[in-house]
């Protein structure tokens, strides 16, 4: 999965030359979405000051933030694109080595279960899965560094935390705690995902294998092996919804909660006035930015559970590889 495309020869240079472009890119679009939390500071306060002083803020002022936002979104918008574009181009190398890396051992992976799905399929959900996954990773681990320090300057502000008392840069101590502890609930909920994904997708290519073999021969996929078969798999599928039900409770519970827990940890700065309408606007979005990014194992548990059955898929299948073969010797050359 990842020798045959970081360590080939063929694919070294887009794999490391294309990874450093996907990676400053990301970098370029955090720091676009840092000046537009700036420029909502900004526009609040202006606003707030319109509000209350009724003629201090002209019309030509006003449409003159809303243009500052347009010129910076546009920015965003154009590089969104580009960055995906190319992350899609990426990832499909990736599985094209892997695609090519497979096919060169197919003598010894031929007998293998499944072994037609595992080149075309898994190979196809793990490039799938690791553009989004890997793409969510990145801008987590971006957006974490880009907001952390602007949270814990904007903190300052916030001297009291409700029910706790006088606590310094107190909201970046309540968004580790808080996403650490949905992080660590979540995974204990749902540990047993893994597995079941992993035995879905053995039972899945078991039927799959036989309607196949019953395409061509007359004597297979005879309605008592199809039905048992599909028996594996409704009652598999029957027991990964079932947990799947109070993952998601606990999830959902948890996500909705946390939409308000910056509202909480500033009343007591809000009720006492202490900040603006656009310092306020300002310390809720970089919070909700650094909790998104300590919360990217809560979001993406599902993406990840379904990850972690392709790779023991595929792991599974390159143990046929390796199994005479090291692996320094069984990765082509060119």
């Amino acid at each position: 999965m990842f020798r045959s495309f970081f360590l080939s020869r063929e694919w070294m240079l887009w794999a490391w030359l294309g990874m450093t472009v996907i990676v400053v890119g990301t970098w370029y679009q955090v720091e676009i979405d840092v000046q537009i939390n700036e420029w909502f500071g900004g526009f609040y306060d202006m606003v707030q000051k319109a509000l209350g002083e009724p003629g201090s803020v002209t019309l030509d002022e006003y449409f003159g933030f809303l243009a500052t936002f347009a010129k910076i979104a546009g920015i965003y918008i154009v590089v969104a694109v580009m960055l995906s574009f190319f992350t899609k181009h990426w990832v499909f190398r990736w599985r094209h080595a892997m695609n090519n890396f497979y096919m060169s051992h197919w003598d010894r992976l031929r007998h293998i279960e499944g072994a037609s799905q595992r080149v075309q399929e898994d190979t196809r959900r793990f490039a799938v899965i690791m553009e989004s996954l890997g793409s969510n990773l990145l801008d987590s681990l971006m957006t974490l560094f880009a907001f952390l320090p602007i949270l814990w300057e904007l903190s300052k502000a916030v001297k009291v935390l409700p029910g706790i008392g006088e606590v310094e840069h107190a909201l970046v101590y309540v968004a580790v705690i808080f996403a650490l502890f949905g992080t660590a609930v979540l995974a204990v909920v749902g540990i047993k995902l893994p597995g079941l994904e992993f035995n879905n997708q053995k039972v899945e290519a078991a039927y799959r294998k036989e309607l196949v073999y019953g395409e061509d021969h007359e004597d297979r996929a005879q309605p008592p092996t199809v039905i048992e078969l599909f028996h594996h798999v409704r009652r598999n599928y029957f027991r990964l919804f079932f947990h799947y039900m109070y993952f998601d409770v606990a999830k959902w519970s948890y996500l909705q909660f946390g939409v308000i827990v910056p509202y909480i940890a500033l009343g007591p700065t809000i009720v006492s006035g202490a900040v603006t309408l656009g310092v306020m606007q300002q310390i809720v979005r970089a919070f909700g930015r650094v909790e998104s990014s300590f919360q990217f194992l809560v979001r993406s548990w599902s993406i990840i559970v379904e990850l972690i059955s392709v790779y023991k898929r595929l792991r599974a299948f390159e143990a046929e590889i390796y199994k005479d073969v090291p692996p320094s010797e069984a990765l082509p050359e060119s």
